[in-house]
């Protein structure tokens, strides 16, 4: 079975800046897109949406 792509939408709860990325599930469950912080140096508290494409 192929890996299926989600479009991942991250949202960050202190600046508001939204992010549209493309990604896939990793084994814990967790969605991987390269994306590692926001713009104003957030790293945590993220809201994060995924739906599959």
């Amino acid at each position: 079975m192929a890996e299926d792509r989600y479009r991942v939408v991250i949202r960050c709860k202190e600046c508001g800046e939204k992010y549209i990325l493309r990604g896939r599930r990793n084994d814990d469950g967790e969605y991987e897109t390269g994306f590692k912080r926001c713009v104003c140096g957030n790293d945590e508290g993220l809201n994060v949406d995924a739906t599959p494409e």
